[in-house]
């Protein structure tokens, strides 16, 4: 296409903007229509608010710990949620006009408003005010992302029944907070609330917290859950509750009783593709409501494309912002796809986690044969020097190839660490490759490389195995 190419995104969050930019590095002239906030759910009102106030709590507990260091600090350390929240959202305000900023350098045209499809090369755009515009388009790109599902059972009702949306901008400490959901949003917001003090009770359907993680993470989370007094209801739902003196009374499928200030519903996200005007122009849908896309983000319908949650592929920012790439890169003309083979992914409890590939149980449901890889943080000069014993990793390698199949991290900074463990992967790398590498001493990253090299029980600060 040429340079007079002009491609309009709809939505503005990871995504969206990230194909904003890319569109406009190649040539385009780029409108990104956006009805709510640059950045989208991730940084106003997910990822960055959530992390922010994670880090008040792990500074916090660090803090609590520094007695051993020979740092004395006098008095018991307290939070101030509403101090946090206000920092949290000086944290947010500034890396949305940081986009913005971007967005301007390269003139790219920011329309606060809603954007429907009217044919395959037009969009009527509802502004704030109400009033309606019709933008020309040579491509359009779906970024509209997920918002919170709307359950009937569970009708928002502030600040009793809460979605993470509402959470985030509590100013006061509730006492007893119940979360409805074990799995990733949900153990995150336990770790938050049980770190500031609050009783924390979890209620998840599946037989444990992160059902689909790996089963080492899960079993080392859910010790480290206990140990916050987090109470974890498993294999159970809630049948019914009901408002009681400003709070909630939910009554389980074992017919226990829980009585709380807050009750957090994490659980799912709804995809945003209604009021796009998909059948208009005939785009297709999945089943789930999903915006199908070939490899090339493009959808049946050419020269519209859909990138990020809306897709049903994957409910990560980062992989919104692969997908916005290789979207603007197709709308301009120069052929790319997306490969989602190999996908690193952080999760924010205390401890961290890092993820890539499979799982151990997955590696074996396929049928493959297995050979693993172990080594605890606390075998570590790094870990124990500053004090972050508690973790460990796991190295999961074809048995005959030896080819990574997956890498699982559980401790301080486990959601950095994992890169190194994906680009290995990335490359089709073996256990002894990433083993053989020196990696810098006294590190955290020492750890992979010593569970690479326990895939074959050569690992040099691991007691040796018995046979």
């Amino acid at each position: 296409m040429s340079d007079s190419t002009h491609i309009v995104i709809i939505g503005a969050g990871p995504g969206g903007y990230v194909a904003a930019i890319r569109a406009a590095q190649l040539g385009a002239r780029v409108t990104v229509l956006e009805e709510q906030a640059l950045g989208g759910v991730c940084l106003n009102w997910g990822c960055i608010p959530s992390k922010t106030l994670l880090g008040f709590i792990d500074l916090g507990e660090r803090v609590r710990h520094a007695q051993p260091f020979g740092l004395n600090i006098d008095g018991p350390v307290s939070y101030d949620l509403a101090r946090m929240v206000a920092r949290k959202e000086d944290v947010v305000r500034g890396l949305v006009n940081g986009i913005g900023t971007l967005l301007k350098q390269w003139n790219i045209a920011h329309v606060p408003g809603r954007g429907e499809l009217v044919n395959d090369r037009q969009v009527r755009v509802t502004h704030l005010d109400g009033s309606t515009s019709t933008i020309d388009a040579d491509a359009v790109i779906l970024a509209t992302g997920s918002s919170w599902p709307q359950l009937p059972q569970f009708p928002i009702e502030g600040p009793r029944v809460l979605t993470s949306k509402e959470a985030l901008d509590l100013t006061e400490i509730p006492r007893r907070v119940l979360i409805v959901g074990g799995g990733v949003e949900g153990c995150e917001f336990a770790c938050l609330f049980s770190g500031l003090g609050s009783e924390v009770s979890v209620v998840e359907m599946m037989p444990s917290v992160l059902p689909l993680e790996d089963e080492d993470v899960i079993s080392t989370l859910t010790r480290e859950l206990k140990k916050r007094k987090a109470q974890l209801f498993l294999n159970t739902q809630i049948t019914q509750w009901s408002a009681v003196d400003q709070g909630v009374q939910a009554t389980l499928g074992s017919g226990e009783e829980l009585v709380a200030d807050t009750m957090l519903i994490s659980v799912g996200r709804r995809l945003n593709s209604g009021r796009l005007g998909l059948d208009k122009v005939g785009v297709n849908l999945g089943a789930k409501g999903e915006i199908l896309v070939n490899e090339q983000m493009e959808t049946n319908v050419p020269g519209i494309f859909a990138i990020g949650d809306v897709t049903g592929k994957s409910m990560l920012a980062h992989v919104a912002s692969a997908q916005g790439k290789v979207a603007a890169s197709n709308a301009m003309g120069q052929p790319q796809s997306i490969n989602y083979d190999v996908i690193p992914a952080g999760i924010f409890t205390l401890p961290e986690i890092g993820r890539v590939g499979l799982t151990e149980a997955q590696a074996r449901e396929r049928g493959l044969t297995v050979a693993v890889g172990r080594f605890r943080y606390a075998g570590l000069g790094k870990a124990q020097a500053v004090g972050e014993p508690f973790g460990q990793f796991k190295v999961i390698a074809d048995e005959h190839t030896k080819k990574i199949l997956g890498v699982h991290i559980i401790g301080a900074h486990a959601a950095d660490l994992i890169h190194e463990a994906a680009l290995a992967m990335h490359g089709g790398l073996t256990v002894a490759d990433l083993a053989d590498m020196i990696h810098a001493h006294p590190t955290f990253s020492e750890g992979l490389m010593e569970a690479a090299e326990d895939v074959e029980g050569m690992a040099i600060h691991q007691a040796r195995k018995r046979k």
